[in-house]
């Protein structure tokens, strides 16, 4: 064993060279490193600081703009912890409280596709079970290269296959999410997932060490060298033009979702039992943020023998056991005489627990290794005094010439057989296609309690079966209204997502975010953050729906090319009783077809633009709040009434790929006339629109309840047969549609 370097040679030797750079620390960071600790740091206290002081940990570079959400934020009665904690908690009712957060995992998923996608999904589960609440579903937001490009089905096939086998391991549906490609996102594909839990409200836990003489004990895995560097480097960094994204491969965790599973029921019941004061994961920086978020949090003081550290290496020194980032790991305080208790339901499940330290009164987290210190800091320093940064930002010089690229000079088609075409044209598109490729692969129905999953706008989730309490969710982005003006753009995805919630007929609630960005160090990419930011916070106070938390990526470019700003919103929503869900699918032959909303020849970032022109420009569609909130109204009151059958959010594609999906989705045809340009009401992306199918019978009611909202409806046509028929201009069977629909992903991947 190598001697460690200690607190007291590092004071004897202040001119050691330490590679700080390599760890992604700069010159000025290091030098305030020494200077708040008055001498160089050791080993172990630069690579504490390097992971806590990342991008991917520290926020440095966004934080000066994510104040905003706590600025703007509407008042909630419903929020019990928000921005800050492990994840967002707000309270449904009846007793009840949901936690929910998305988190990303997009470099490790381009180095590691299968481990790097799992572990998504094992982390953001944990920062769940950290609150308290029992992790009830996932959901996952993706975005790849070009689906037909060499490296997109090794990306996406193992991404997909670590979701899946992380998920259904665990047995957690999943039930929804995004799956988009583009050519931005070759070299850094977007995973983003989403994980939701279910408390009480006496259930929540806080990440605090308080209570000086606690213990503080390492749940779950054993510590090897899988993850190191992980948040210092591997997510807060570009990668290179070279494709040498093997050379980062040990950066990625390896997970064990069967072990996850363990400690998933032992953590429930150490809280059930009362044996827990304070609960942190292991996530991105492993020991080293958990020890210093939960001294920091609380009184202040910890210590730490970093010696009695399980390790799966025996190898492993001071800096790999602060940095590791391996899986399935919790930090637990707890009183001395609930150790005993703790050990022994750690046993019944076959969990290792190992008191490393014990909290102190002293304000200092000091570490150490074989009797030797080798970490004395102020715990604050490294959790919440990290350096800030106002980069400098720019709007593009070339955002004004996106602009005036107007999509109205694009030709469109002509004439019924050209509707015809676009229309088949963008329901075969990877990005619109049928996703059950994908979704088969997850269990969208274990635990018994899924409602709605995909192909649906929003999953929805049964809580309380006596009452049908429920709660539904949906997460959404487009880069390319986010390319075109990231204000509106980031404002456009929590409108969809927004929409999606309302559309299953819950009244949304509350919102998560995920923001996927380029480098920081470019003005550019920063101005596009900094608008998407200012954009969404604006959106959220608008609509009365807070932001609860969430997560930044930056660094998603490969050289100097960024992928497009993707802003990727989660909303939740409350359903009174899921067993009046709305759905996507025409099942009532006779029931009449509502467009409801205005629509306008809005084409900019288009699907139609995108996918028939391989066109981006022009302005996005119109955002318009008021609109959105009593679109919702009308949702929720029309599935509390019984009045519709069906409801489904227009957004990519318009009008023509909504009504393909509900035919396909309940398997009956429908006939529509359309009340002004055909093309334009087809393809239209207009925003806060959906079309509802209005059981027959109740009409009157249904158009009632639209003149409350002052919600613009317009019957348009009536479900039935086995066509899709646009009155004189065309009609489709069902199943040239279904064949066109559903073969296209297979036909790509396989």
């Amino acid at each position: 064993m190598t001697a460690a370097d200690t607190v007291t040679r590092a004071g004897a030797t202040p001119d050691q060279p330490q590679p700080y750079v390599e760890l992604g620390l700069t010159g000025p960071e290091y030098q305030r490193i020494r200077q708040v600790l008055g001498r160089r740091p050791t080993d172990a206290e630069l690579a504490l600081y390097s992971v806590m002081w990342s991008e991917h940990c520290s926020y440095k570079s966004s934080k000066v703009h994510l104040r905003q959400f706590a600025e703007k934020a509407p008042p909630s009665d419903a929020l019990l912890a928000g921005i800050g904690a492990n994840a967002g908690v707000v309270d449904i009712g009846a007793g009840y409280a949901v936690t929910f957060k998305i988190e990303s995992h997009n470099h490790p998923s381009y180095v590691e596709p299968h481990q790097g996608a799992a572990t998504g999904v094992g982390g953001i589960v944990r920062d769940i079970l950290a609150m308290g609440a029992r992790p009830v579903a996932v959901m996952d937001s993706l975005r790849f290269g070009p689906a037909g490009a060499g490296d997109t089905q090794r990306v996406l096939s193992g991404v997909v296959s670590g979701i899946s086998f992380y998920g259904n391991c665990l047995g957690l549906p999943n039930i929804g999410g995004e799956l988009a490609f583009d050519a931005c996102y070759a070299g850094n594909p977007l995973v983003n997932a989403l994980c939701v839990g279910v408390m009480r409200h006496g259930d929540l836990k806080l990440a605090a060490a308080d209570g000086p003489g606690n213990k503080v004990i390492l749940l779950g895995s054993r510590t090897g060298p899988d993850g190191i560097g992980g948040a210092s480097v591997l997510a807060s960094a570009t990668f290179g033009g070279d494709g040498g994204h093997s050379a980062k491969r040990p950066s990625v965790q390896v997970g064990d979702p069967f072990l996850e599973k363990l400690l998933i029921e032992c953590c429930l019941e150490l809280y059930h039992d009362g044996l827990v004061a304070g609960i942190q994961d292991l996530g991105a920086a492993g020991v080293a943020c958990a020890t210093t978020e939960l001294a920091a949090a609380g009184t202040g003081g910890m210590r730490v023998r970093l010696d009695a550290v399980p390790l799966r290496d025996p190898s492993l020194g001071p800096p790999e056991i602060l940095m590791s980032e391996s899986q399935e790991r919790m930090m637990a305080v707890v009183e001395p005489d609930k150790v005993p208790a703790l050990s022994a339901v750690c046993a019944k499940w076959g969990v290792q627990a190992t008191v490393i330290g014990e909290v102190t009164g002293t304000g200092r987290l000091e570490m150490t290794w074989h009797g030797e210190t080798v970490v004395d800091i102020p715990p604050g320093s490294a959790a919440d005094e990290g350096p800030v940064y106002s980069r400098p930002l720019a709007r593009p010089g070339w955002q004004d010439r996106l602009a005036a690229d107007d999509p109205a000079a694009l030709p469109r088609p002509s004439g019924a057989s050209g509707l015809r075409a676009a229309l088949l044209a963008l329901l075969g598109s990877p990005g619109l296609a049928d996703k059950t490729w994908v979704t088969e692969q997850y269990d969208r129905y274990v635990r018994g309690d899924t409602v709605l999953a995909m192909p649906e706008d929003g999953g929805l989730l049964r809580v309380d079966e006596e009452t049908g309490l429920g709660v539904a969710l949906a997460t959404d982005g487009n880069g390319r209204y986010a390319l075109l003006d990231p204000y509106a753009g980031a404002q456009l995805a929590l409108c969809e997502a927004y929409r999606n919630v309302a559309v299953t007929g819950a009244r949304p609630l509350a919102v998560t975010n995920c923001m996927n960005f380029g480098s920081p160090e470019d003005p550019a990419v920063m101005w596009q953050f900094a608008e998407a930011v200012r954009g969404l916070a604006d959106g959220c106070a608008v609509l009365g729906v807070p932001v609860t938390g969430g997560n930044v990526s930056f660094y998603n470019q490969t050289g100097e090319d960024a992928i497009q700003p993707t802003p990727v919103i989660g909303v939740l929503g409350v359903h009174a009783d899921v067993r009046r869900r709305l759905s996507i699918g025409f099942t009532d032959d006779g029931a009449r077809i509502v467009l409801l909303g205005r629509t306008g020849p809005e084409f900019g970032g288009s699907a139609w633009a995108h996918v028939v022109h391989a066109h981006i420009g022009g302005q996005p569609p119109r955002v318009d709040f008021d609109a959105e909130r009593a679109l919702a109204g009308v949702l929720a009151d029309a599935a509390a009434a019984g009045v519709a059958g069906a409801a489904h959010d227009l957004s990519d594609g318009g009008l023509a790929v909504a009504l393909a999906e509900s035919c396909l989705r309940g398997g009956r045809g429908c006939r529509v006339r359309l009340p002004g340009d055909a093309f334009t009401f087809l393809f239209s992306e207009s925003a806060a629109r959906a079309i509802v199918a209005v059981r027959p019978g109740a009409e009157a009611e249904f158009a009632g309840i639209c003149a409350a909202h002052a919600v613009p409806a317009e019957t348009i046509g009536t479900v039935g047969g086995h066509l899709l028929e646009v009155e004189d201009s065309f009609t489709i069977t069902l199943a040239e549609l279904a064949g066109v629909h559903g073969g296209a992903l297979p036909a790509i991947f396989g």
